[in-house]
């Protein structure tokens, strides 16, 4: 023996491949402490992207940061309802930079490829503040991260004309988690909008400042016809492809919008292009009413039907204003639908389809009829307020709000009472990221955004 006998060094009949797999461990141990050892001069270089200095805005753009591998995307499914749980708020330090709840430096920044865009779709509503974050790809765009909170910053505000210290409270809360979010995901285009909450109130500017000043996000407050229009683009996709004419309404906290569109005439073969949109909406207008608002006028805790109907007579008669109300009356009956994104139609095909927990998969996309939207409101309208709270596709946040919803809903559907319609779990956040990668060429040489449109065609991660 030329020395003493010993362990051998692992086995040498092994395979190769288990032998790599051995050293692999060894090289993973050593990567995971580099990781370790650069995380903090990435996270410093996050905190500075949104310094006071450096305000977040539709112009600027966020240089993506990278962080350990393997960071996981979150599940969207849930995130319109907020079945997701709610992220632990962040505060903002004294230059503004992000600085999560667990007292770190910054958060850890996901690892994209080189040259990767990663795009986010923030909307600050009346009742809810709302973020996606997506990547494009083939032919659409796939969901990495999304927020959704209901943070009420239109409480009061029909009352008052003016956003409530508290609720503005809520609203930053709600802002500051996703800055973080646009941090962690390293995006670096973006829009961020406010809509009627901050279109009326009073103090909306100051609002806006307060913001800025403490999250360092600066948001667009975009008009009515803006936010129509993003809405119909965000949902084209459920367009029936042999619809002639269909009206598309997004009933929101402060505001109602609807769009009708006419394709009769027009040849779409399934495809509703941004250009083939703007040319067969033949009218959209924006009513002042949101769930907020009538819950507040009319009362949302315990509503009787003589309540329920006053609701709906109040929008009607709105409604009745609308020229473009009677475009679709001479088209076949079988050929027109509507189709409806917003919070209180996601509800009622949740309720509809007896979930026990919201799934938009299932939602999403879901044709309803006449009687079975009437049998929805009555089983809403006969439960108690504790009996909706309890319910998993309302919940304690949206259960004073939903009937106001339905009767919102009750006063379009009775415009066209033969119409079906269809359920959007999808709308004006989705028509920001499509408008945002088609102005950046995200799918050229296939068909455009054109192919983004398609039935199908979102994934979420």
């Amino acid at each position: 023996m030329d020395g003493p006998e010993g362990k051998p060094p692992g086995n040498p009949g092994a395979p190769a491949h288990r032998k790599r797999k051995r050293r692999g461990k060894r090289g993973g141990r050593a990567s995971r402490r580099r990781n370790r050892r650069n995380t903090h001069s990435a996270n410093t270089h996050s905190a500075n992207a949104l310094s006071a200095n450096a305000p977040v805005s539709q112009t600027q753009t966020i240089q993506p940061q990278e962080s350990p591998a393997g960071a996981s995307t979150t599940d969207a499914a849930a995130d319109a309802h907020g079945d997701k749980p709610k992220a632990k708020p962040g505060k903002a330090n004294g230059n503004g930079a992000a600085r999560p709840g667990n007292g770190s430096a910054a958060p850890h920044v996901r690892r994209h490829a080189p040259g990767e865009a990663v795009y986010a779709a923030l909307d600050l509503g009346t009742n809810n503040c709302r973020l996606l974050v997506a990547k494009p790809t083939r032919n659409a765009f796939r969901v990495v991260d999304a927020f959704s909170r209901v943070c009420r910053l239109g409480q009061g505000l029909a009352l008052t004309g003016r956003l409530s210290d508290e609720a503005m409270d809520r609203a930053v809360e709600a802002l500051a988690s996703c800055r973080d979010k646009l941090l962690i995901n390293g995006v670096n285009r973006h829009r961020l909008i406010a809509t009627e909450a901050c279109r009326r109130a009073e103090n909306g500017a100051e609002f806006l400042d307060r913001v800025h000043e403490e999250t360092g996000l600066t948001l667009e407050v975009v008009s009515r016809e803006t936010e129509a229009h993003l809405a119909v683009a965000g949902c084209a996709s459920l367009i029936d492809p042999n619809a002639t004419g269909v009206v598309v309404f997004d009933i929101g906290g402060g505001s109602t919008e609807i769009v009708v569109l006419d394709f009769k005439g027009r040849k779409t073969n399934g495809r509703f292009a941004g250009s083939m949109l703007r040319k067969a909406a033949v009218g959209w207008t924006s009513l002042p009413v949101g769930v907020v608002g009538v819950a507040e006028r009319h009362g949302g805790v315990d509503v009787p039907p003589d309540i329920f109907n006053a609701m709906v007579g109040e929008v009607a008669e709105m409604l009745d204003a609308f020229p473009a109300i009677k475009a679709l009356d001479k088209h076949p009956r079988g050929r027109v639908h509507l189709l409806g994104t917003s919070g209180t139609v996601t509800t009622i095909a949740g309720v509809h389809l007896g979930l026990k927990r919201y799934d938009r998969r299932r939602v999403d996309g879901t044709w309803m009829g006449p009687h079975s939207i009437r049998t929805v409101n009555e089983r809403l309208m006969a439960m108690s307020y504790d009996e909706r709270a309890a319910n998993a596709c309302i919940g304690r946040d949206r259960a004073d709000l939903v009937l106001a919803g339905c009767a919102i809903f009750e006063a379009i559907r009775l415009r066209w009472p033969w119409a079906r319609v269809r359920v959007a779990d999808r709308g004006l956040r989705e028509g920001i990221l499509m408008s945002l990668m088609a102005e950046d060429g995200a799918w050229q040489g296939q068909g455009g955004n054109t192919a983004a449109l398609q039935p199908g065609s979102e994934q979420r991660a």
